[in-house]
């Protein structure tokens, strides 16, 4: 038996401000800082050790991870940062208010944009800040991996090779692995790991900064899965990320 503990990043300034966030490096909001403390309270709570931590590239994720590790007092476990876990690129629409993109294309076609499975938003150019090419960080991979633009389905295709190369031999091991990443690169994992079809994933919402812990089989199948903390509190947070508008 393995355990995994997936935790969607806490709110972030952006998130605030209803703006598509995306591979912008934002950082997290006063709410998101205390939702990323309180995940690590649910954890100790729970009686869950953390012994190793996989997260993206972005600051968001990195900080809920150690803001959650210092409330275990477990900031000394190894932290393995990649540019697979990154939020989906949203191209064009990021860094744009998602009312105001709304209004301008209409709310079915932006919610076809963020929420079907292979529909990408409008790409940006090469030259465009908001490539990641144009981002240090990123400087060493080969150009063509890099995104203008993502759906989910690609989010699947680059996540899963991380996971099988990076985290599944810390589970192996009988590490419990906490991944902390964000709404779509944790939705491309769990569809993987529930076998969520292509048509009903737009239909999961992740709630940010809650412990979805998964108890995992010999084979790594999920044989029971929970959210740590009040159901209430679990379902009004996941309600709120569903009625983002856009």
């Amino acid at each position: 038996m393995s355990t995994l503990v997936l935790l969607r990043h806490g709110q972030s300034t952006w998130n605030a401000e209803n703006l598509f966030t995306g591979w912008t490096d934002v950082d997290l909001s006063e709410l998101g800082v205390e939702e990323a403390r309180t995940a690590g309270r649910l954890l100790g709570d729970e009686g869950v050790a953390v012994h190793v931590v996989h997260s993206s590239l972005q600051k968001r994720a990195i900080r809920t991870a150690w803001l959650a590790l210092e409330e275990l007092d477990l900031l000394w476990v190894p932290q393995r940062l990649h540019w697979r876990l990154n939020e989906r690129h949203y191209g064009d629409l990021q860094g744009r208010n998602k009312k105001e993109t709304a209004d301008r294309f209409g709310a079915d076609q932006v919610k076809r944009w963020r929420r079907s499975y292979d529909v990408p938003p409008p790409p940006v150019g090469p030259d465009d800040e908001r490539h990641p090419r144009n981002d240090p960080r990123y400087a060493g991979l080969a150009p063509d991996v890099l995104p203008a633009s993502e759906c989910l389905k690609d989010v699947v295709g680059r996540v899963l090779p991380y996971w099988y190369d990076a985290v599944v031999p810390d589970l192996r091991a009988g590490h419990t692995v906490l991944i902390s990443a964000h709404g779509n690169s944790l939705r491309a994992l769990v569809k993987h790991l529930l076998s969520i079809p292509d048509d009903e994933i737009p239909a999961l919402e992740i709630p940010t900064g809650v412990p979805w812990v998964f108890d995992l089989g010999h084979d790594l199948t999920p044989v029971g899965y929970r959210y740590l903390g009040d159901p209430e509190d679990v379902a009004a947070r996941a309600d709120a990320v569903a009625k983002q508008a856009g």
